[in-house]
């Protein structure tokens, strides 16, 4: 069997969810991991298939299912031996005015602290005025490196773009 990655974008409407599925199941694939949201009134996905369907086969019958509904759909190997999934160890929040260079400047310490983002959503609250960004972030904290440490210079670079963030452990039950 293969990995594929498969995107979908198109403008929202019922059906996109059902066609997709029905379309994977019909060429025996198996959906492993997929992310779906609404982005200004438009549709978007990434699923991880594993089917034994070649990609010409996969993306033709995905189009055959999604372009009707106005969909576009890319469909590129997954590398065999992917890496490990993330274990996140912590949740970011972040909430501000909206502006330019809010995730850019604290995704670049992040980056630079060598933290793994394995979650992430960003969006402009509906109705306030002015607008009011947020991010939701999971985040793997690499060991070695100090979550109060790393939680200071994330409230350093928040406060030059105006947005006060937390930085707090994911609590893991053990059974």
């Amino acid at each position: 069997m293969t990995h594929f990655a498969v995107t979908a974008i198109g403008a929202d409407r019922p059906g996109i969810v059902a066609a997709l599925s029905q379309a994977l199941l019909q060429v025996g694939g198996n959906i492993e991991d997929v992310s779906s949201t609404i982005l200004r009134g438009h549709f978007a996905s990434m699923l991880v298939v594993e089917t034994d369907a070649d990609a010409g086969a996969l993306g033709a019958a995905l189009e055959g299912a999604l372009g009707p509904l106005g969909v576009q759909v890319t469909v590129a190997d997954v590398e065999i031996g992917a890496p490990d999934r993330p274990s996140p160890t912590h949740v970011l929040s972040a909430y501000g005015t909206d502006r330019p260079g809010i995730l850019a400047r604290l995704s670049r310490v992040l980056a630079d602290r060598g933290v793994n983002v394995a979650q992430l959503s960003c969006w402009l609250a509906a109705d306030s005025d002015p607008p009011l960004y947020a991010i939701g972030a999971e985040l793997e904290v690499p060991p070695g490196l100090e979550p109060d440490a790393l939680g200071r210079e994330l409230a350093e670079a928040a406060g030059h773009v105006g947005v006060d963030v937390t930085l707090t452990p994911i609590e893991v039950e053990t059974l």
